[in-house]
């Protein structure tokens, strides 16, 4: 048998070289040769018909069940709305990426969660690349947070940044922003791809090890994408997005992914002179204020991660041009296009000739499609010009065959209306409570399986 020998192999590119050099011969990588076993014998694999096994030896297994399992430890932050989005708080050794709109908030949110979780006994560090020390010691006195003990560190070199960490290990540690932040392994400037997946990287492997809670702010591009490599988003635990209009002072925190919790929770905040506080009903900034009902405004009750919410839609359907236009803010301009078809085929309700706008009142964006119900209900009734009856809430999906589809955790959606006062509700047969189940109070239900059938309810409550 012939006896194995070493090999060296680039961990950037997988070329080989029969000795060892500073300099792959494949790339041109330095330092990335990496000394492993090849055996003559061995079927090939690849292009130089070896295969190769690493010179440590194989690693022990364990299956599933010899795993011990044990519930995640969170610390809370202080700020309801935040610890809803994180799944209950942050987790030690967690990595968090946030990003939106610049001026949205990301920094005023996240220096009131570091001074929270300071004054609660938790040692913050604040990492800022972006601003300076004094910047953001005005901007604390502006929030109210008289002698805050949070410390601050003005640098965007990654080696100064993880010394600093490596020797205070505070328990949360905020950098804003990862596109600032460089390393001296690397040529390219700040902000660059290469600095930015690295710098990452690394800050990423020291919360592991270290159990320091790392939070990441990263800039976003024109369509509201994070910015940088998407392998950002693979490497960090939890990404969460900040929404709204800088000319609001709503802001909407959504967490797109989430190894510690739920996804899609949203977190709702009010800005306000005093910083981001929190809103306990949500429910009531999505809803505009009529004295009386007027056409083409429906509630409807959707769902955002564990939370239901209410959300008015309003519809107006105008006589159009040549051209007539479909406009929807907040929903799917595609899916719009697609229900108007279906009102027209199964429900005799033609809008060829009309112009048809669409919007969600308080700039949420709903993406879930038990929102159809309500929409085509708002549309048939601005083109009536007659309004529906007060307390009047929809919800369900609509296929392209008229059927209504049901949505998920219908009981929650018609519990939470009850509880604000609703009273007549139009949904999904497959929603509404069983023969013998308990009936929700106050609530008036009528249950459909087709639009046809809709639309006959709201012709007889008229």
């Amino acid at each position: 048998m012939a006896k194995d020998k070493s090999l060296f192999v680039c961990s950037e590119c997988g070329g080989t070289s029969p000795k060892w050099l500073g300099k792959c011969p494949s790339c041109g990588a330095w330092n990335t040769l990496i000394e492993q076993v090849a055996g003559s014998n061995a079927p090939a694999n690849n292009r130089f018909g070896t295969q190769f096994s690493p010179l440590a030896g194989v690693s022990e297994l364990a299956t599933l069940s010899e795993i011990e399992a044990t519930d995640i430890a969170r610390t809370p932050t202080g700020i309801d709305e935040l610890d809803r989005v994180l799944g209950g708080g942050i987790v030690s050794g967690g990595v968090t990426l946030i990003g939106g709109d610049p001026g949205i908030g990301k920094s005023t949110l996240l220096l009131q969660a570091v001074d929270a979780l300071q004054r609660a006994g938790q040692n913050a560090l604040y990492v800022t690349g972006e601003e300076s020390g004094a910047q953001v010691a005005l901007r604390s006195r502006r929030l109210g947070l008289d002698h805050s003990q949070v410390q601050v560190l003005a640098e965007i070199q990654l080696e100064k940044i993880i010394a600093t960490l490596d020797a205070t290990r505070p328990a949360i540690a905020v950098i804003d922003s990862i596109q600032t932040v460089y390393s001296d392994q690397l040529t390219s400037a700040p902000g660059s791809v290469a600095q930015v997946r690295e710098c990452a990287a690394h800050l990423t492997r020291f919360a592991k090890t270290s159990g320091t809670a790392v939070v990441l702010v990263g800039h976003v591009t024109k369509e509201g994408a994070l910015a940088g490599p998407r392998v950002l988003e693979h490497m960090v635990d939890t990404v969460l997005y900040f929404e709204g209009d800088t000319h609001s002072s709503f802001r909407l925190v959504r967490a797109i992914k989430n190894r510690f919790g739920a996804v899609n929770e949203i977190g709702v905040f009010a800005m306000t002179e005093r910083g981001l506080k929190g809103v306990a009903n949500p429910s009531a900034i999505f809803l505009s204020q009529h004295a009386e009902p007027v056409p083409g405004s429906v509630v409807l009750v959707t769902l955002e991660g564990t939370r239901p919410m209410l959300v008015e839609i309003q519809a107006l359907v105008d006589n159009g041009g040549p051209s007539p236009r479909r406009l929807s803010v907040g929903l799917d301009r595609d899916r719009l296009a697609m229900l108007l078809a279906v009102l027209h085929r199964h429900a005799g309700v033609a809008c060829m000739d009309q112009d048809v706008f669409v919007n969600a009142v308080g700039g949420v964006r709903i993406s879930e499609p038990a929102a159809d119900l309500a929409v085509m209900l708002a549309i048939t009734s601005s083109l009536r010009g007659k309004p529906l009856p007060k307390g009047f809430i929809a919800f369900g999906e609509v296929g392209l065959a008229g059927e209504v589809r049901p949505a998920p955790r219908g009981q929650e959606r018609l519990r939470e209306a009850a509880k604000l006062g609703f009273s007549i509700a139009v949904v999904p047969k497959a929603n509404a409570p069983r023969k013998g189940s308990k009936e929700i109070e106050g609530l008036t239900i009528h249950p459909v399986e087709r639009i046809e059938e809709a639309m006959d309810v709201v012709r007889r409550l008229d």
